[in-house]
């Protein structure tokens, strides 16, 4: 069974950054696509990033319109980790963070492909 582990969430000042991880195991991290998603109180689930799984033909990552220059989502497959580096954070990204695994999957915004979640991290930003 694949177990997905987020860290790195907390309290933050409008403008500022956090790194968030999401440690995976129980499976071949290589094979699977990882997504990061986002709910905030009151809001439907949205995706945030996609990165492929490693085997694919290419690796470009996927993000939401609202992230695009200020998140950057990374994998080390050595360590069975992926990252989300948000940076310039504002107010509208309070929400709780969720990683998740989709095996030989492209990394897109398609919630429903992914089979795997983990317990999700709260991130607040303060403005």
């Amino acid at each position: 069974q694949v177990q997905l582990v987020e860290s790195g969430g907390g309290l933050v000042q409008a403008g500022g950054s956090l790194r968030l991880s999401c440690a995976v195991s129980g499976g071949t991290f290589s094979n699977y696509a990882m997504g990061w998603f986002r709910q905030a109180p009151g809001k439907e689930q949205e995706f945030v990033a996609g990165i492929r799984w490693s085997g694919g033909s290419t690796n470009y990552p996927n993000y939401a319109n609202s992230v695009k220059g200020r998140f950057t989502i990374s994998r080390d497959n050595a360590k069975n980790t992926v990252y989300l580096q948000m940076n310039s954070l504002q107010s509208e990204d309070t929400a709780v963070y969720y990683c998740a695994a989709d095996k030989f999957g492209p990394g897109t915004g398609s919630g429903d492909r992914y089979e795997f979640w983990g317990q999700g991290t709260q991130v607040t930003v303060s403005s």
